[in-house]
């Protein structure tokens, strides 16, 4: 399995649980346990690695071009210093990935990947597409890129502690040169939890430095370690998309609602006519969320009934540390005209379970979505 470059650091840590995440030999919680890590990310500060992500460079004259055909988001209007979430779809309107693009200049991109899709990605981005164009260089940095994410209402407090001005890098930016303890990194105010925090991109060689570094400026804050598990469970909460579940090359953006991120009034994007046709001819699925009303671990690829019928199936399911409530999200026949309060049934181990529509996000800074 790959590792990443924090490795030997936490693999000594007594009772990390150590698991194989699409190839990758990662830590799914640490000593405190998934439950206490993401409540310390709620109500404090936690520290994960995701090194595992991949990452490239785009370079070139016609850089900002390729990506705007590549990406259904307009990345011509960022200007140095913004990121962008987008999706890069197939001509058929489903996701390739979805991404996150840093502008360093018009010249100079840096685009952020999921792990599991990294290989696909850069064949996507290099030679896969459709665009006929001369390309911009393409550079795969992911081996070369330690990426750490520091989360919660107290991610600013710690951060401060080593980068004093820290407050002033507001939500989707980023400051490309940064010095974090003697650390020289890019510093992001992004990340996968629904909290307030920072992403740090630093050489493999730091990386070790910069995580001890941090968790030793949070140790007033009473800063935990975390793992994908917590990871999971708080982008869930915060109705944070994942690879696979969400969005797929079988689900487009506008049907996992997805919509907001996508221009069709750009002149031509991958993706493009599909997506008009299916918005004009009607969006034959909608991605809603449940909370389970017979208590029961809604799983990814269950089948949701209304009645005899099945219209659709489990994207993701957990139990709520914060709410303690069992959720999912469906993807469900948009025919069936369900709105907030009706009941479907969901079947898990062979038994139909009922299940409340409701509103999404389940939790959003502090608010449940009973209070959205």
């Amino acid at each position: 399995m790959k590792r990443t470059p924090l490795y030997p650091v936490y693999s000594t840590y007594e009772q990390v649980k150590l698991i194989d995440f699409g190839g990758w030999e990662l830590p799914v919680n640490f000593a405190g346990g998934i439950l206490s890590e993401h409540e310390a990310v709620r109500k404090r500060v936690g520290l994960f690695d995701v090194s595992h992500m991949g990452e490239c460079m785009v370079i070139g004259e016609n850089a900002t071009q390729y990506l705007d055909y590549l990406c259904t988001n307009t990345i011509s209007t960022l200007v140095p210093g913004q990121i962008q979430y987008t999706m890069m779809c197939y001509p058929n309107g489903t996701v390739v990935d979805d991404l996150l693009v840093y502008c360093k200049d018009s010249l100079h991109y840096l685009v952020v990947l999921n792990a599991s899709n990294t290989e696909k990605d850069l064949a996507w981005i290099r030679e896969g597409n459709p665009w006929t164009k001369e390309k911009p260089e393409i550079t795969d940095c992911s081996a070369e890129t330690v990426q750490l994410a520091l989360q919660g209402p107290l991610a600013v407090k710690t951060l401060e502690k080593l980068v004093p001005d820290c407050q002033t890098i507001k939500s989707f930016t980023f400051r490309d040169t940064c010095l974090v303890g003697g650390v020289q990194a890019l510093v992001s105010r992004t990340g996968y939890t629904g909290e307030d925090g920072f992403e740090l991109y630093c050489k493999v060689e730091d990386g070790p430095r910069l995580w001890n570094i941090l968790l030793e400026a949070g140790k007033e804050f009473d800063i935990a370690p975390c793992g994908l598990g917590a990871r999971d469970t708080l982008r869930m909460e915060s109705k944070l998309p994942l690879y696979g579940h969400e969005i797929s090359d079988t689900i487009t953006p506008l049907e996992a609602n997805l919509g907001v991120f996508v221009h069709l009034e750009k002149t031509d994007f991958c993706g493009k006519a599909a997506l008009e046709k299916q918005k004009t001819e009607g969006i034959p699925r909608t991605l809603r969320g449940v909370e389970m009303i017979e208590k029961s671990v809604p799983r990814a690829q269950c089948k949701v009934f209304l009645g005899d019928r099945e219209i659709g199936f489990v994207t993701s399911g957990t139990k709520s540390p914060s709410l303690q409530k069992f959720c999912a999200y469906v993807l469900i026949d948009r025919s069936t005209g369900l709105k907030f309060g009706d009941v479907l049934e969901i079947e898990i181990h062979g038994q139909r379970k009922k299940a409340l529509l409701v509103k999404t996000p389940f939790y959003k800074h502090g608010i449940s979505n009973d209070q959205i």
